[in-house]
């Protein structure tokens, strides 16, 4: 232990003194802009540096003069909430140029400027490496022009700079997610589900176009997040012929009963002959597909009734009562027994259970929506259960179809019901259900209670055979707290509306003088709610269950926020988890800050309870539930293949119980059972939690000295390129 804590390297040993940072946003604005600006502002002033706003981008950079502005801490204060970015971005056709450039540095060796810190997009980073590969040579000419001496040049002989992407597009290689790509799916995510309701009181097709000149991320992301019925994004053009697949879908979806229609294109989409699709291309062609609904009235009466069936991605046809006749076949080799007959008839079909386990999470409706179309798509019967494992041994099991989850993506909450309830006492009835109804395999979607209940089947397998089914649990849980997962369905969610209250109840003091207001979060034990939505709302202080805190550490807090008081910023924020501490509740805290701080600030109490549950989801829960439940699926389907022997379906190994998590880059299946040790179950927590090595980085933000392990960062890795492949 000793040794391993020799090779760490700490924050606070590394030392900015004497050094100045620039920090400039350039190109076009992105939401996240501000929070980057203010946390390289208070890093670089912690450390001892001397840090300058660059005001205009490359512009304020060019012109010199008041563009460049040395920042303070309070400068950078309320910047956390504002959309843009307040110091300012340009596009500079000058700084393109060798002469702009040249200005650029005489303008930042006069501040001895040589660290650079650009929010950019990929060419405003493309720019600032130019810059940094010119730089010895602007400078000899400087010195050669007598506009700076040799030892002005000596001094700031070398130009480091450090990129941050800035783009709603997400269009740079590298990094999974842009600053600012979240905020632009919010919106679009609003408009649509705004405009759902108009499209389905009128049962109209809506065409939206959304921005992404050469990339599709934004198209992409918004339709799975709204359940869209077709896209179009630029990386991907459509086959010829896009036109009447996509009216043929359009009508299948109206045959279905669908009273409304989305598409989204890319404003770059583009054809196989590289023409553009705009949006009223779409929207004349959608016009066409209004006709082929009338394809439904020409019918004769001597033409037989047909349904719409999917083979492989080819929308075909097939006559109604032959498919009741397969399907009656079926049942009848089933209730024979003759499970391999079933199986054949039905073409690898098996019976898959969804259910909901534990409290609502926003997104769990968007991960069965995915779950029975994914399923169905493989070939299986989806059987919703309702009300969680209360609702299993009661029997409140049904079919449910395609039709059945349209437009369940952006509805918060649970459509199927959740309850708390644990199998262990009711095993006998929940397998005779599972005989009753032939369930060959369980998606248990949920938190704390789902995890504890896919343990408790598992382990009852020595004893049922009923249980003996491939059985998946997707963590979906406002706090967070499920071991085997970084992240669980709703979390984001809870985030935002958290984020959000906090904006506003700080902005409320806005015409107030020095006020504190503390504020209670979710999340049982875990902090991780407390934690990241102190971050994200710029937080003084953040008592959780994981770090222990006492009297002296609140009395700590109250002088820190008294001493912050007699500077500009003048309003504090406390936020502590529900569970922190038994003794020093919400009122406590609460009572001592407003005593402690009488005469310097007065105090505010906040309990946010339910409404951090959220309504609609967030479009990244909406698009995380949607991939994850789609994967689980996919596993059991595989699981089903490999454990279906003579005419049954038997798995009783570890790797048939497992949960289904993500683990830093990757989605990763863990059997339930390794998962045990590293639970505290007492607490209902997992024993590590990555998240806490970012509460040092709040510390930091809100002026405390403190110890900040850096090991982690700082490893510069190479982007792999990934061939495409060919296409025939």
């Amino acid at each position: 232990m000793a040794k391993r804590q020799d090779t760490k390297k700490f924050f606070e040993n590394l030392s900015g003194a004497g050094k100045s940072i620039g920090v400039l946003t350039s190109g076009g604005d992105a939401q996240g802009m501000n929070a980057a600006v203010r946390a390289v502002v208070r890093m670089g002033i912690y450390v001892g540096a001397k840090v300058y706003f660059v005001h205009e981008g490359y512009q304020g950079m060019v012109d010199g003069g008041d563009n460049i502005e040395e920042a303070s801490w309070e400068s950078v204060s309320s910047m956390l909430q504002v959309g843009g970015t307040v110091i300012g971005s340009a596009r500079c056709k000058e700084f393109r140029s060798h002469e702009g450039r040249l200005k650029a540095a005489h303008h930042l060796v006069q501040r001895d400027i040589t660290n650079l810190c650009v929010i950019g997009g990929d060419g405003s980073l493309t720019g600032a490496n130019l810059f940094r590969e010119e730089w010895s040579g602007l400078l000899e000419e400087l010195v050669q022009q007598g506009l700076i001496d040799e030892k002005a040049a000596q001094n700031n002989s070398e130009l480091h700079i450090v990129g941050m992407v800035g783009s709603i597009d997400n269009d740079f290689c590298g990094t999974d997610m842009t600053i600012g790509t979240d905020s632009a799916l919010h919106r679009i995510i609003e408009v649509v589900d705004a405009i759902m309701t108009t499209a389905q009181s009128h049962q109209r097709t809506f065409v939206l176009e959304v921005m992404g000149r050469h990339c599709g991320y934004l198209a992409l992301v918004s339709a799975l997040a709204c359940g869209a019925d077709w896209v179009l994004i630029p990386e991907m053009p459509p086959e010829d012929g896009w036109e009447e697949q996509m009216c043929q879908k359009l009508s299948e979806s109206r045959s279905r009963g669908s009273r409304l229609n989305i598409i989204i294109v890319a404003e770059g989409a583009i054809d196989r002959q590289g023409k553009a699709i705009t949006v009223n291309n779409v929207k004349d062609a959608s016009r066409m597909g209004v006709e082929a609904v009338l394809a439904l009235l020409e019918a004769s009466a001597s033409t037989p009734a047909c349904v719409v069936s999917l083979c492989g991605n080819q929308a075909v046809r097939l006559p109604l009562m032959e498919c009741v006749q397969m399907t009656q076949d079926v049942q009848k080799a089933m209730d024979e027994k003759n499970f391999e007959e079933a199986v054949r008839l039905r073409g690898s079909s098996f019976n898959v259970a969804v259910l909901n386990v534990g409290a609502p999470a926003a997104g769990m409706n968007a991960a069965v929506r995915s779950a029975v179309r994914v399923g169905i798509t493989e070939g299986h019967k989806m059987f919703a259960v309702n009300d969680g494992f209360e609702g299993f041994y009661k029997g409140q099991i049904k079919e449910i179809k395609w039709g059945d989850v349209g437009g369940w993506t952006g509805q918060g909450g649970s459509i199927l019901g959740t309850k708390r309830t644990l199998p262990a006492k009711h095993l006998d009835k929940i397998a005779e259900q599972i005989r009753i109804h032939n369930i060959n395999a369980l998606l248990v979607i949920g938190g704390f209670e789902a995890f504890l209940g896919v343990m408790e089947l598992s382990a009852a397998r020595e004893k049922y055979n009923e249980f003996c089914v491939p059985m998946v649990m997707v963590p979906a849980t406002v706090s967070n707290n499920i071991p085997g997962s970084d992240l669980s369905i709703g979390a984001d969610t809870a985030l935002n509306a958290i984020t959000d209250t906090c904006d506003r109840i700080k902005q409320s003091a806005s015409g107030t003088k020095r006020r504190v207001f503390i504020i209670e979060t979710m999340g049982g034990y875990c902090g991780y709610l407390a934690s990241v939505g102190g971050l994200a709302a710029g937080a003084d202080a953040v008592y959780i269950y994981e770090e222990p805190f006492d009297i002296r550490d609140l009395q700590s807090n109250v002088e820190h926020l008294t001493e912050k008081m007699k500077t500009g910023i003048q309003r504090g924020l406390v936020l502590r988890n529900e569970n922190s501490n038994e003794n020093f509740t919400t009122d406590f805290i609460y009572q001592l800050y407003s005593e402690e701080g009488k005469g310097v600030f007065d105090c505010r109490k906040n309990v946010l309870g339910h409404m951090q549950q959220g309504g609609a989801p967030s479009p990244f829960d909406r698009n995380f539930g949607t991939k994850i439940a789609a994967k689980a699926i996919q596993w059991i389907s595989r699981k089903l293949k490999e454990s279906y022997k003579e005419g049954r379906v038997f798995a009783n190994t570890e790797d048939t119980a497992c949960l289904l998590g993500m683990r830093r880059r990757a989605m990763v299946f863990q059997p339930v059972v390794q998962l045990k040790d590293q639970t505290d179950f007492v607490h209902r927590i997992p024993k590590e939690q990555w998240w806490l090595k970012l509460r040092p980085l709040m510390k930091i933000l809100a002026k405390y000295k403190t110890s900040y392990d850096v090991s982690d960062s700082g490893q510069l890795e190479h982007v792999t390129r990934v061939r495409p492949k060919k296409v025939d």
